[in-house]
């Protein structure tokens, strides 16, 4: 198996996909790939297939708050 070096620029925290859970077992959820894990995503998807995610998608723009 090739070795697919981490890439840190990709983080849950930036994905659409990305979710707390409120899980104390699970606290972090992926809904693209349909599953919760006691650690990151990112973590569990490199760790079990060796590539960096790649249903990463970036969460919109956050607008300014309005004072």
């Amino acid at each position: 198996m090739s070795h697919h070096p981490f890439n840190p620029a990709v983080h849950c925290r930036d994905c659409l996909h990305y979710y707390i859970t409120h899980e104390p077992d699970f606290p972090y959820g992926c809904r693209a790939m349909n599953f919760k894990s006691k650690r990151l995503p990112l973590l569990e998807v490199r760790d079990s297939t060796g590539r960096n995610c790649v249903t990463f998608s970036s969460k919109p723009a956050r607008q300014p708050r309005r004072s």
